[in-house]
């Protein structure tokens, strides 16, 4: 049975300024990158409350409301990814593309720090990214204008239609885009054979795996 999905509350997502000074922070550490182009790299994760988006198979559903996440300067976000010898950010929702990203990425890589994103690409894109990754969902799909900046399409396979599904987001992709195909975790043993046999048919597509749930770390 599927979990019932319960809408956000949107009141604080409304209050987040517009300029971008103050975003809802759930929270914030530093880790090992573990899906995707950048697996295996050291990285700060900055975490923002608030998604619209809804799916089902979410293993983070505490950051949809975003009225349960402080606002939080994002001077106080930057200075404390400084500490961190890793100097890469992957800034992750919920989804982070409902807010205006521009001041904290541009503050990022004033201070060096290189600038990721993780998103279903359902917004507008804002900020200044050095690797923007696509992630699609079938619950609410990306905003046309997304498809260009996106260096990596991450698409999570949950059941057999999604291949082709994938297949209609690479091809609004960029030809340098990498495109990776990943089990959604809790049936990642019954998709596997069916996602290894596609990529071998299919070799521009790449596995991704969500390694950090194998090394038992955030």
């Amino acid at each position: 049975m599927l979990d019932i999905i319960k809408p956000i509350k949107t009141a604080s997502i409304h209050q987040v300024p517009k300029d971008g000074s103050r975003l809802p922070l759930m929270e914030a550490f530093y880790t090992i990158q573990g899906e995707g182009a950048n697996t295996g790299c050291a990285a700060y994760f900055i975490r923002l409350g608030g998604c619209d988006v809804g799916c089902h198979w979410c293993d983070v559903k505490e950051s949809w409301d975003a009225e349960l996440h402080p606002l939080t300067e994002i001077e106080e976000i930057v200075k404390t990814a400084e500490q961190f010898p890793g100097k890469a950010v992957v800034i992750t929702g919920g989804e982070p593309l409902l807010y205006n990203l521009n001041p904290l990425t541009s503050q990022l890589q004033e201070k060096g720090i290189q600038t990721f994103i993780e998103t279903s690409g359902a917004y507008p894109i804002s900020g200044f990214w050095d690797w923007v990754c696509l992630s699609p969902k079938k619950f609410k799909a990306p905003d046309a204008s997304v498809y260009p900046y996106a260096d990596e399409l991450k698409v999570i396979i949950f059941n057999k239609s999604d291949f082709a599904w994938a297949e209609e987001h690479a091809a609004k992709v960029g030809a340098k885009t990498r495109l990776y195909l990943q089990p959604e975790w809790s049936k990642a043993e019954q998709l596997m054979p069916q996602i290894v046999e596609y990529v071998k048919n299919n070799p521009k597509w790449r596995v991704s795996l969500q390694t950090h749930k194998y090394m038992d770390i955030p």
